[in-house]
Order: structure tokens, then C-alpha cells, then sequence
């Protein structure tokens, strides 16, 4: 089937958006139809999955985790992990610093070609952000969920690394030989593997950047933003630095933790589209709308081409998770708000944690949008979604339900997860969803546990007709 879809977009391209916004604008947005979901297979990858560093990676390397406390912490284990500070944090069960490297915080998925069933992942930047994540090593893992038993297998892990010197900056590692990537040095967020299996090009929010890389996971390339003829920046780009003035300003124009959450590829390969996490500041530091850009890159000439188009947020959403084309127009956005477990435990008034959800989840939806068609503004248009809190369980698939309350028909899952990062086709009935789970730092499964790394399959065969 992704043989076939290969071929016939060969022929149509992206030049089909083109076309069609030429030939035909969208009306004003209109509300589109929620669609059903069903459960149709889970899996699970606990959440105290370790790996260790490769052979040649710095001893450093062998305990990550050891600066999230916002000081260095050596001994492993002594850092309990929760959900935040108190009144409104909850324990997670799990410790750091850890003895080697979790096989954690999946924030983009894409078939394998050739090998139904396998996806790769894309492990997370490490703890959170550039300054507590220098000794977390940067991974692309290629994972097997079976359904019918409910595991999932790590079956490959490459470290991305830089030997050639093609990072334009100086990294955690600098000083070694095999200068693996941390992330101290880019938060990875969205993985496209390059047809032919030539390596994977990969969007990241330090910068924000797309990197390159071989399928050895070797650095070939970085590429700065470009929106319109200007450069876009995050607060975390290494060109920047604070002044000596506090009043003095820093610029910059993609929002911290706003990067490339999502990057798709259309699929001839020619196209990638990057969305933004978060909405562009303006020069006065406020979000130039409720929306987020869309900019395309040209791959054959690994430049942007200049056109953008905008995504326009659902009532309540103030992030996207990951963003994936199912043909050559069309595509899939996970949209989420920073909520997290299920709201039929939502604290009361003068409740608070361990016991009760105090921002439960309450926008968690994926939703399928059309590049080909824009209206006069140029946003992309919605034609429908689903709700991931009100997904059809018939059957009785799911491994966990995790905390909710007993009054609950039993029938009813939902994926109540504070990140959810993964979204891609499987075949012309099924998506496959999967969290982030942000070891330690995530408890929307279950009040007091870390949540584990879900996979769901869902049929969806209604979402994935609709035009």
C-alpha cells in the first residue's frame, strides 16, 4: 500500500496544494465532525526502560539525569521524580539520576518501509530542557508493538552523534572522538526518514533546526529556520546570550519548547512541512495569533522555499504533538492542551494532590487537516477529528485503565496524557497514537506512577476517508 501511495504522488507532488489553492479557496472555517475511535490494540514499554551508552560514549554518559535538580546530583536514585512543586505536584515513584540511559519520551513515529509492524521512534531531548539534559544522549529506536501480547520491542537504538564537525556550535561532548549528541545540544521533536533508507531528517526546537542525519545516525547537515526572508530564533539558540543590562532585550521569535513539534513529509519524498509548536512572537514579544506556522523545505535542495501556511488551533488546545501526511494533501495533527489525567478525578475546591487531578485533561484530539485547500488568509483547512479521551473500547483491549472513577462505563478509554507526540497511518483503516511520557516527570495514567510509553491502535476508517 506504501508503495503504491509512493508512486502516485511521485507523479502529483505538492505542486498539487499549489493547484488547488489556486483553483479553489476554503470558505470561512466551519466546525468539522467529530468522528468515532476505536480501540483496537494496546501496548505498553514500561516506563524504567534503560539502555546503555554505546562502547565509545564518555563515562559521563553512564548516569544520566544528574542536573535536574538545578545543581549537580551524582548518586543515583536520590532524586524523587514528581509532576511538579507543591501544592499541585504528585509523586511518580521513580528516582534520579539513573544508571544509564531511559529508552524514553518517543516525540515522533514513522513506518519502517518494508517491515509492517516496525515504526521509528525518536527519543525526547532528555529531562526537559537544554540546561538539565547535558548528559542525556540523543536516540532513534526502531520499536516492534505487538498487540496480540501487549509488549513492545526495542529492536534497534542508533546515538546520534557528530564525527564529521557539521554542528556549527559547540556541543556537550566536544572534547571526544565520537562526539555523541545530548541533549544539551538539541531537543529532537519530529523524525522523517529519508527514502531509500539514506538516514532521517529530523526537527528540533533549541534552534529551531532541522538536522540530517545518515542511518548511522551521523550528523550531515543543520539548517537554520527561515519564515519570510528573516531568521527565527528560540530563546535557546547558541548564538544568543544575555546582556549585560537586565533591561536589556533579547531577540528572538519562536517561543521555548516552541519548535518543531511536528514535521511532515509528503510522500515523494521532495516536501517536508515543519509546524511550529507554539505560536511566532512578534518584535513585542506576544503570539502573533492563535495559530501556528506551517513552513515548507525543499529536500533535493535542502533549502525553504519561501511559502508558509497557517494551522489554526482547536478551542482549547495550546500545543500540537506530532503531524504526519496520509497522502499527498492531507494530514494528521495531534492537538492537546497541558492537562494531564483523567477528569472525572479533578480535584475539588480546596482538594489538592496526591489524591485528585488538579489540571486534569480536557483537549486531546487528533485532527485531519488538507494542505490543498487554504482560505484567503491562508490557513489550512479541518475537515475532522477524534477525541483520544472518548475512544471506543467494545472489545475490552486495553491493558490499563489506569485512575479514573469507578462510575465510568467500562467501554470508555481515553489517553489522558500531559504530552502526546506520536501519530502516524498504519493502513487505510488504522493510525497508531503513542505518548511522551517525560521520565519522571508524568503521571497522567495513574495519580502517583510514572507513566509508562503507550501505544494504541485505533480504527478509524470514517477520519481516514473524510475529504
Amino acid at each position: 500500500m506504501r508503495a503504491l501511495l509512493l508512486a502516485a504522488t511521485a507523479l502529483l507532488g505538492l505542486s498539487g496544494i499549489a493547484q488547488a489553492q489556486a483553483q479553489a479557496q476554503a470558505p470561512a472555517p466551519t466546525p468539522e465532525a467529530k468522528l468515532e475511535a476505536r480501540l483496537a490494540g494496546h501496548a505498553i514499554l514500561p516506563a524504567f526502560t534503560m539502555t546503555l551508552p554505546p562502547a565509545d560514549a564518555p563515562r559521563d554518559a553512564m548516569v544520566s539525569g544528574k542536573f535536574t535538580a538545578g545543581s549537580r546530583v551524582d548518586q543515583p536514585g536520590t532524586l524523587p521524580g514528581t509532576t511538579g512543586p507543591a501544592p499541585a505536584g504528585r509523586p511518580t515513584g521513580i528516582s534520579l539520576p539513573f544508571i544509564g540511559q531511559p529508552v524514553q519520551g518517543f516525540s515522533g513515529i514513522k513506518p519502517v518501509q518494508g517491515e509492517p509492524g516496525a515504526y521509528w521512534v525518536l527519543t525526547d531531548n532528555g529531562f526537559g530542557n537544554k540546561r538539565n539534559s547535558p548528559d542525556a544522549l540523543l536516540m532513534v529506536h526502531k520499536i516492534r508493538p505487538d498487540f496480540a501480547t501487549g509488549a513492545v520491542k526495542v529492536e534497534r537504538t542508533l546515538f546520534l552523534s557528530d564525527p564529521a564537525r557539521r554542528v556549527p556550535f559547540r556541543i556537550a561532548y566536544e572534547g571526544t572522538e565520537a562526539r555523541y549528541l545530548t541533549g544539551g545540544d538539541f531537543d529532537l521533536e519530529s523524525i522523517q526518514p529519508i527514502p531509500g533508507g539514506q538516514g532521517f531528517w529530523i526537527g528540533e526546537e533549541f534552534g529551531p533546526f532541522l538536522l540530517r542525519i545518515d542511518a548511522e545516525g551521523r550528523v550531515q547537515q543543520v539548517v537554520e529556520t527561515q519564515l519570510e526572508g528573516r531568521a527565527l530564533r528560540s530563546p535557546d539558540h547558541p548564538a544568543l546570550f544575555v546582556p549585560n543590562s537586565p533591561a536589556a532585550g533579547v531577540a528572538f521569535q519562536t517561543q521555548r519548547s516552541g519548535g518543531y513539534e511536528g514535521m511532515a513529509m509528503t510522500p515523494d519524498g521532495s516536501r517536508l512541512w515543519a509546524l511550529l509548536e507554539k505560536p511566532v512572537l512578534t518584535a513585542e514579544g506576544k503570539p502573533e495569533g492563535e495559530f501556528l506556522r506551517l513552513i515548507e523545505f525543499d529536500t533535493a535542495r535542502a533549502a525553504w522555499t519561501g511559502r508558509s501556511l497557517k494551522f489554526r488551533f482547536a478551542a482549547g488546545a495550546t500545543a500540537i504533538g506530532d503531524f504526519n501526511f496520509i497522502d499527498e494533501r492531507r494530514a494528521l495533527v495531534i492537538e492537546r492542551d497541558d492537562g494531564e489525567g483523567d477528569a472525572s478525578l479533578a480535584c475539588a475546591a480546596g482538594q489538592n494532590p496526591p489524591g485528585c487531578f488538579a489540571t486534569p485533561a480536557r483537549v486531546k484530539r487528533i485532527s485531519l487537516i488538507d494542505l490543498g485547500a487554504t482560505d484567503a488568509e491562508g490557513f489550512v483547512r479541518k475537515l475532522a477529528y477524534i477525541d483520544l479521551l472518548d475512544i471506543r473500547d467494545p472489545e475490552g483491549l486495553a491493558r490499563t485503565q489506569g485512575d479514573r472513577a469507578a462510575s465510568l462505563p467500562r467501554e470508555r478509554f481515553a489517553f489522558p496524557f500531559l504530552t502526546i507526540e506520536n501519530v502516524a497511518r498504519v493502513d487505510e483503516e488504522h493510525i497508531i497514537v503513542a505518548n511522551d511520557n517525560n521520565l519522571p516527570f508524568s503521571a497522567g495514567r495513574h495519580l502517583t506512577r510514572a507513566d509508562d510509553n503507550e501505544f494504541i491502535l485505533l480504527h478509524v476508517p470514517e477520519l481516514l476517508r473524510t475529504r
